[in-house]
């Protein structure tokens, strides 16, 4: 089985040119997609959100430059969702807040010399001995 008149069968596309990269459904473009397009008829709507988990048969996988001009037909309606799956561009809050907690780790913990670090337990009333990290506290009604 495997054989034919013109000899051992071979793939139609040799397994060295498939891609695992999904490509744009428009054709005679070959670039990666970015989004998946899908119609809702019922509701006359077109709906282009993020690229699908797997391809499905009703479903076109676009580029970014298609998916960017795509219209829908008169009387129809485009809704474009939002990708929130993929990384988001850190704000200044964050880089602010990574900075200072850089800057907290690499400040020098300060110990007295000659008590070790005792004092430092003393100023919290509450905690009677230390073991590591844990702390042994004082009961609220002694």
């Amino acid at each position: 089985m495997g054989e034919s008149r013109r000899g051992p069968l071979r793939s139609a596309v040799p397994s060295n040119v498939v891609s695992p990269v999904r490509r744009c459904s428009r054709t005679a473009c070959g670039r990666p997609a970015v989004a998946t397009l899908t119609y809702v008829y019922a509701d006359s709507t077109a709906v282009l959100g993020p690229l699908a988990t797997y391809a499905e048969p009703h479903c076109y996988d676009l580029c970014a430059e298609h998916a960017e001009r795509l219209t829908a037909p008169r009387g129809w309606e485009v809704v474009r969702l939002a990708d929130s799956s993929g990384p988001s561009r850190p704000t200044g809050d964050d880089l602010e807040a990574l900075a200072n907690a850089v800057r907290e780790a690499a400040r020098p913990q300060q110990r007295t010399a000659g008590s070790g670090g005792g004092s430092a337990r003393r100023a919290d009333p509450m905690e009677v001995a230390r073991r590591g990290h844990l702390r042994v506290l004082r009961s609220p009604d002694s």
